[in-house]
């Protein structure tokens, strides 16, 4: 019987309906309103919107697994489901199940993370490519995919083909990447996680290859560290690493100093936030599916996020319990948690996601049914098929479920306890531990009524680590699973819960708040009307800035008569946030080493991982990075990753304005000799109906240089529109003189060079436009350029409109808030101006002039 949504016609709302009645919903959260609205909103493929509001959607999650439950005892009603997962509150099914879940318009995987692999031996072409193609038609289906590549054999091995020798993991690794960021689903970009072994002899290779600008943008990269190596590194001793991994008998072997390729590590992991670690004895020894090893359950990698390490060809399927909710009367002195309804609840969620992997089940039969139904040749879709099937496989055998939280910091706000005390990390471990026995307990229960996973088999586990802990604490549960046997392999993780945390306006995950206040970046298309475009990171993508409060710091001003719409100033928000539980607890406050212990001591009890990142601001020291990674394998975490402030873009940044106005008024040093290469932006505007292209070259994000003209077909000027980064490299022509290259990689990873930009421009334009990039490299500020340009009488009429282009291409660069002196506004003729998003705006009318 299908559980799925009948496709009889049904009510569609606007996109203006239901992102006005969404937004009413999440009590005017913008944010959460459009995530919701774009990534989980029932839609056909026509963008007709069948859901008005997320309690549209726990209806439909609600309908879908009572349908499940209807086939075993006990069963649970719809009614009994959609309370326990409305508005968010309590059980929150993660990503790809809270938009799949009977959704008849969609034929995709329900699983959030697969793990793929060529068991471990081939490394030829065909191997190779066979995995590329199954990566991306698991990214079609809306899946995170890792896999791991210490089967490739290492450079210069030799191969019986015409290349005579290996090219290494790096080729392997942009071409993974590159196919990554080509699958997109409803506006979702591929996810991937490679993997490789420290034992490899190309490991370093590996850890290096995203230094490189533009290298390997699509795939997270964590490498797999053994106890051997880090006990080499603790004693200052030499590794051996081979090739294959570990063997016996290695056809390379390679003997290095430990702690040369340690500091490469925490040098790259300080400079960049990657690799991260994976402390992969840990892993093995801890892990409760590799009893299983020999039966097909042998863990290889992990999904992109790190928190779950699966065997080739398993997934797993995600969902949260909201630990905020069990708070009662939260940010009071009568707060307390509710451990009674917390253990009930453990027990439903974990039967909840012992129905999605049936719901799932259904899903891959009908994605199968799509590929034999397809008119494509037998022989091409067979990789496809055969990939579903063994996931099918395993998802069937193993029944493995991914119970997580999220709201970890808030609640321990909402209880008075500092997050990353004593204090907090004991009540955290109670609560972790708590969700581990009641889980199993749990799925031991779910046993007796539907049956064990059918390979379930007591002696195999008796000596694992992870199930000792619950025979220690709980001698019943554990003779119980003895008598009756397990519903699932494994039951636990600790994920992000990125998307999900925006809209149970949470902390997010095991973390604590990030900042009570905050900027936050939104990805924009800068092409739609009305955009404002306030930074593009690295790999080309736009972003939008405006700042927020964190909902539970809202709700404790709320609790405590502050008022919360009141416009604060910077003072007045720094002496609420000391006020508040969250002073001393956030991201960058917590103790660095406590957080690692404490994530040591929470892994005891969760049977897959942890997904947990270790926030350094910015100054912290390469050594400080390298023993945070040394005490989290000492207290066994499984993996660990660190981002320090500014080591990469992200999406939440730091709101200390005192710090950027003092920036606006410091002259920009950049380096005395021209690097041979820069980063650029490349910015098109429209000037009198003709179209212009700037290629701006930049050094920290900064103004440099300068070309600009018409873009022209017949100059070869006109870039694909989506080309808004690349690279300006300094060239020298065979008669010695200089020229200005452009460089960009297309949606294949391969370069396409533009040569000779100071050649491409009217001459004219290209004396000018030297005389403005000497302005810019000697530091002068941009408003100040800005106005220089504007003052300047020159005589021609296409000189004066090529003047106006360089004057809208460089606006961009001028700090929001700048006074524009000497200027008067067109609409009330004030001098009170500002630059904004690029324009000037009068603070006394409002008007904007971007011309």
């Amino acid at each position: 019987m299908s559980t799925e949504l009948a496709q009889d016609p049904l009510k569609t709302y606007t996109q203006e309906e239901a992102f006005k009645a969404t937004l009413k919903y999440f009590k005017n959260d913008d944010l959460a309103a459009r995530v919701w609205l774009n990534k989980y909103a029932l839609k056909d493929s026509q963008g007709n919107i069948y859901e008005l509001t997320p309690n549209d959607m726990h209806q439909r999650i609600a309908k879908a697994i009572a349908s499940v439950e209807a086939k075993y005892a006990n069963s649970l009603s719809e009614e009994d489901i959609f309370n326990l997962i409305k508005d968010f509150k309590y059980i929150v099914p993660q990503g790809s199940p809270m938009a799949g879940i009977g959704n008849p318009f969609q034929i995709a995987s329900l699983s959030n993370c697969f793990v793929i692999g060529n068991d471990g031996h081939s490394d030829s072409y065909g191997g190779i490519m066979k995995i590329d193609q199954e990566q991306v038609q698991l990214m079609k289906r809306r899946g995170g995919v890792g896999h791991d590549l210490s089967h490739i054999r290492p450079k210069g091995s030799a191969v019986k083909n015409s290349a005579l020798t290996s090219t290494g993991l790096v080729p392997f690794m942009e071409r993974y990447s590159n196919s990554t960021r080509e699958v997109a689903q409803d506006g979702r970009r591929g996810a991937l996680m490679l993997s490789v072994s420290i034992n490899h002899p190309d490991s370093e290779d590996f850890i290096n290859a995203k230094l490189e600008q533009g290298k390997v943008t699509g795939a997270n990269v964590s490498v797999r560290i053994d106890d051997g190596f880090m006990k080499a590194v603790k004693s200052g001793t030499d590794y051996t690493q081979k090739y294959p991994i570990f063997s016996r008998a290695p056809k390379v072997t390679k003997t290095i100093d430990a702690n040369t390729l340690w500091k490469k590590i925490v040098h790259n992991a300080w400079k960049s936030a990657e690799p991260g670690i994976l402390f992969w004895d840990t892993i093995i020894n801890e892990s409760v599916p590799d009893c299983y090893a020999d039966l097909g359950y042998k863990t290889v990698s992990t999904n992109p996020c790190g928190e779950i390490p699966l065997c080739p060809y398993d997934s797993c399927r995600l969902l949260a319990i909201n630990l905020f909710s069990y708070v009662n009367n939260p940010f009071t002195d009568k707060a307390s948690f509710n451990f009674k309804l917390f253990k009930k609840h453990i027990a439903f969620a974990q039967r909840i996601m012992d129905d999605i992997i049936d719901l799932e089940l259904i899903k891959i039969d009908n994605i199968i049914k799509k590929i034999d139904a397809d008119p494509e040749q037998e022989e091409l879709k067979a990789t496809e098929r055969n990939l579903w099937v063994k996931i099918q496989h395993k998802a069937k055998e193993g029944r493995r479920t991914g119970v997580g939280i999220t709201a970890e910091g808030d609640m321990l706000a909402a209880l008075g306890i500092q997050y990353g005390s004593a204090k907090g990390n004991a009540f955290s471990l109670e609560v972790h531990k708590t969700i581990a026995l009641e889980a199993y307990r749990a799925s031991v229960n779910l046993a007796k009524e539907r049956g064990a996973f059918s390979i379930f088999d007591a002696a195999r586990e008796k000596n694992n680590p992870f199930i000792q802990r619950l025979k220690e604490t709980d001698s019943k549960l554990y003779y119980d699973m003895l008598e009756h046997g397990r519903r699932n392999i494994a039951l636990l993780t600790i994920a992000p819960t990125g998307t999900t945390s925006l809209m149970t306006q949470t902390t997010s995950g095991i973390e604590p708040v990030f900042m009570p206040v905050y900027k936050r970046r939104r990805k924009v298309n800068p092409n739609d009307k009305e955009v404002h475009v306030d930074f593009v990171d690295e790999v080309g993508d736009s972003w939008e800035e405006y700042v927020v409060f964190h909902h539970r710091f809202k709700q404790w001003m709320e609790v405590n008569g502050i008022d919360s719409s009141k416009n604060f100033s910077q003072s007045e928000i720094d002496e609420l946030i000391q006020k508040s539980p969250y002073y001393k607890a956030t991201s960058n406050d917590v103790d660095w080493l406590s957080k690692v212990s404490m994530q040591g001591a929470i892994q005891k009890w969760v049977d897959h991982s942890i997904s947990v990142t270790i926030n350094l601001p910015n100054d912290v020291t390469e050594d400080l990075v390298g023993d945070l990674y040394l005490k989290a394998w000492e207290v066994g975490c499984k993996g660990v990753t660190v981002y320090r402030d500014g080591s990469r873009s992200g999406v939440l940044i730091s709101n200390d304005y005192k710090k950027e106005e003092k920036a606006k008024n410091l002259l920009t040093t950049f380096p005395k000799k021209r690097p041979q290469i820069l980063e650029a932006d490349v910015v098109r505007f429209q000037n009198n109906k003709e179209k212009w292209i700037a290629f701006i070259g930049l050094i920290d994000h900064k103004p440099y240089e300068i070309f600009t003209g018409l873009a022209d077909d017949e100059d070869g000027i006109l870039i694909p529109r989506w080309v808004n980064k690349g690279l300006i490299i300094k060239n020298r022509n065979e008669d010695g003189t200089s020229r200005y290259d452009f460089q960009y990689k297309n949606t294949r990873g391969y370069k396409t060079t533009i040569e000779g930009l100071s050649h491409k421009f009217n001459p004219e334009f290209w004396n000018y436009a030297k005389l403005f990039s000497s302005t810019l490299r000697h530091g002068m500020p941009i408003d100040k350029i800005v106005d220089l340009i504007n003052s300047l009488q020159l005589d021609s009429e296409s000189i004066n409109t090529w003047k106006n282009g360089v004057v809208r291409a460089l606006k961009r660069y001028v700090a929001n808030g700048t006074k524009a002196k000497g200027q008067v506004c067109g609409n009330c003729k004030s001098e009170n101006l500002i630059y904004q998003e690029g324009c000037l705006t009068c603070k006394d009318c409002g008007s904007s002039k971007c011309g």
